[in-house]
């Protein structure tokens, strides 16, 4: 199995020492490095991707920022120099969070540890998935919360909140907690149905009640919409024309 890779890093060295790792693991195919978050999105765009090397310490947009704006992602390994991103790397249900300067050793544990969760997404593996992929013809999905598993009708969610390792999902009957990242449950959504308008909150669109200056209200509920998600927020906005 071949694991095609990308590395994003804004600085030159760095990138040259994940592409000398890289160059010793036969079933590791570099794609391209990148420098900064947009160039990688270029690539994402034209490239299948199965793992990316990612920097948190960019300009303009950070690992982080650019990941909470990625619809799919591929496997994520962190490669940075500050410890205190950590707990929010893992959050982002990254594979590993590699300290700069990296030694082979560290770096093979963790490309090992993306082949190996690689192999269990192609059926190689015995976990079973926490939720069913939300398929074209469904209008539910499955989640697994207080040892059951439970349908969740998508007309019945308001809205959905991250609280660190957990999500919660908000429906006009029940509140239910379920571990689960934010860019997860977004690939269970129906796109035309939900949008993430902030790093902890995605909303159902069909349940807005209104939108003040950055904040939404749905009920009595005023969600923030985030910096790096206005943009799209309006743009449904004015494609809607609520404006």
């Amino acid at each position: 199995m071949t694991i095609r890779c990308l590395a994003v890093d804004d600085e030159p060295l760095a990138l040259d020492i994940i592409e000398s790792y890289v160059s010793k693991l036969p079933y590791l195919n570099l794609v391209k490095t990148c420098s900064s978050a947009t160039e990688a999105m270029q690539v994402l765009q034209e490239e299948q991707i199965d793992l990316m090397f990612l920097d948190i310490e960019m300009p303009e947009l950070t690992g982080i920022q650019f990941l909470n704006i990625l619809r799919h992602q591929p496997l994520i390994i962190f490669t940075t120099a500050y410890p205190d991103y950590a707990l929010e790397g893992f959050n982002q249900d990254a594979v590993d969070y590699l300290l700069k300067p990296i030694p082979f050793d560290r770096f093979l544990k963790a490309v090992t540890k993306a082949q190996e969760r690689l192999q269990r997404k192609n059926g190689k593996g015995t976990e079973a998935p926490v939720a069913q992929p939300a398929a074209a013809e469904h209008d539910f999905m499955f989640v697994k919360a207080d040892y059951k598993t439970i349908r969740v009708d998508f007309r019945d969610i308001l809205w959905i909140e991250g609280l660190k390792d957990y999500i919660i999902i908000q429906t006009k009957d029940q509140k239910i907690i379920t571990l689960l990242s934010m860019n997860k449950m977004m690939e269970k959504l129906p796109d035309s149905k939900f949008l993430r308008v902030h790093r902890s909150f995605i909303v159902s669109l069909q349940k807005i009640d209104s939108i003040e200056k950055s904040r939404i209200r749905i009920g009595n509920k005023e969600i923030p919409i985030g910096e790096v998600y206005k943009d799209a927020f309006l743009k449904w906005v004015e494609e809607n024309n609520i404006q």
